[in-house]
């Protein structure tokens, strides 16, 4: 959704991966130590007087993409991509919403960064904690789910063209029916694309259990979903894909 925002409006994507233990240091800014150290070598051997102004100068500092971002000096405002922002922990939850609430960001050396027009962004998030009301109040939320068949089945086409069209269908018909197994993991649509293009670099054109059962990790990730597949029965998931892809 962000990568077709940014085409859109023709602002560029700036992406910020979440990670725990992410601080200010990799998601807005940084002072670049090592060219420091050099400037203050290389004034020390021609004997010139460095004062410290010229050490906190925007040209050691490091921008990362929340202050790219906010100070962006281009007419089109960037598309901000915060991923997977319930990987990081709660104090960096606050200090996003603090930063996001004004579209500001305070150098203590240089001043007050303000965005003259707010980027455009976007949050996900898989759900592995709960993000708290006052950053979701914020947003427009909005549930990506599983595609159905035929949306699943358009996709493949499209990113994985080289698939024959048999084997397209039965592999989006196979995950569908995977899907509804309760798994620890449901296959999402990377994972379908994969396992298709893992069975187009075999050579198969149709399914059958033996292929289903060697390719399987392509599709699962979790040896406790591969033996809930098996258990229900490679033969089923291979008679429904056909039925279902004919």
């Amino acid at each position: 959704m962000a990568k077709v925002l940014s085409r859109w409006t023709g602002g560029e994507l700036l992406r910020l991966q979440c990670y725990e233990g992410i601080d200010a240091a990799q998601a807005v800014y940084e002072w670049d130590y090592s060219r420091q150290l050099l400037h203050l070598r290389a004034a020390e051997a021609s004997h010139a007087e460095v004062v410290e102004d010229e050490l906190y100068s925007e040209r050691f500092l490091v921008r990362r993409p929340l202050l790219r971002a906010i100070d962006y000096r281009a007419e089109i405002p960037p598309v901000l991509l915060v991923d997977e922002v319930d990987r990081a922990d709660d104090e960096f939850e606050a200090f996003l919403l603090e930063i996001l609430s004004d579209y500001s960001v305070t150098v203590p050396e240089l001043g007050t960064f303000r965005a003259e027009v707010p980027p455009v962004v976007v949050l996900t998030s898989n759900r592995t904690r709960d993000l708290h009301d006052a950053l979701k109040r914020r947003c427009l939320y909005h549930w990506i789910s599983h595609p159905d068949f035929e949306r699943e089945l358009a996709i493949l086409r499209v990113r994985a063209p080289e698939v024959p069209e048999t084997l397209a269908r039965q592999v989006a018909a196979a995950t569908e029916a995977v899907r509804a197994f309760e798994l620890y993991k449901p296959p999402g649509v990377a994972e379908t694309i994969d396992w298709a293009l893992s069975l187009a670099a075999l050579g198969r054109t149709t399914l059958d259990e033996h292929t289903v059962e060697v390719t399987l990790g392509s599709l699962l990730k979790y040896r406790e979903d591969q033996e809930r597949v098996r258990t229900h029965g490679m033969a089923d998931i291979v008679r429904t894909a056909v039925l279902r892809g004919a």
